[in-house]
């Protein structure tokens, strides 16, 4: 059955690989982005995906933007909370400004999205959320006290709001990633690449489709049993 799917950071890296799983499982995806203009629009003129340009940190800004989705393609029945950001640094040298730029926008956007599509779904009677964490958010990692903090936090969110919506056919998991051949990989030293791939079992990166292929099954109809959940794919590299 075809749903309205909206994901955020939906233009690029892991969410565009997801914007495009779920459209190739028939659903009609919103793909939202806040920056790259540019590679938004062209992604939109060669997918055909509508694009919605806004910030998930800023609660207004999602009210009015799912309000647009919904006016102009339907109520989402599927949210993937996928939008993130790093800026790295040893605590002892972070910045407030380099926290809370994490925070708001990797951990508050789980509350500033979700609970623009909550109600609706609860009316409606089926919804669909999943929440992209991380394999650090699972394990910690240097100078990631901000982005792990986040990314752990999202598990505790997720498994709370899954208990809220469970009895409203409502399903909300996580998935927590590990390394995938993205943009933002990429831009690690050579050396220290070689020394990340050398610690993940299955000896390669993840693809950015793998997680695209998760979250398709998570959103299914059929997936409705499963919901509280985390998932990691990152190639044994972790296991919890």
């Amino acid at each position: 059955m075809s749903r309205i799917a909206l994901v955020t950071g939906g233009t690029r890296g892991l969410g565009q690989a997801v914007s495009l799983a779920l459209q190739q499982a028939g659903h009609q995806v919103a793909a939202v982005y806040h920056s790259h203009d540019e590679e938004a629009h062209a992604f939109a003129a060669q997918s055909g995906i509508r694009v919605f340009q806004w910030d998930v940190a800023d609660y207004a800004a999602c009210r009015a933007g799912v309000a647009r989705v919904s006016e102009e393609l339907g109520a989402p029945d599927i949210l993937v909370n996928n939008a993130g950001v790093t800026a790295d640094a040893m605590l002892h040298k972070m910045t407030p400004e380099q926290w809370w730029l994490v925070i708001q926008t990797n951990l508050g956007s789980m509350f500033n999205m979700s609970q623009q599509v909550i109600e609706g779904m609860r009316q409606r009677g089926f919804g669909r959320i999943v929440n992209i964490s991380s394999i650090n958010g699972r394990k910690g990692q240097l100078g990631q006290c901000n982005y792990a903090a986040a990314k752990a936090g999202i598990l505790g969110f997720t498994k709370a709001l899954a208990l809220e919506g469970a009895r409203k056919n409502i399903t909300v998991n996580a998935i927590a990633p590990g390394y995938c051949d993205t943009s933002m990989v990429a831009k690690v030293a050579p050396e220290t690449l070689q020394a990340i791939i050398a610690g993940i079992p299955v000896g390669r990166l993840g693809t950015p489709a793998e997680i695209g292929r998760m979250v398709a099954f998570l959103v299914a109809e059929e997936s409705g049993f499963i919901t509280g959940a985390t998932f990691d794919v990152n190639g044994g590299q972790y296991m919890a």
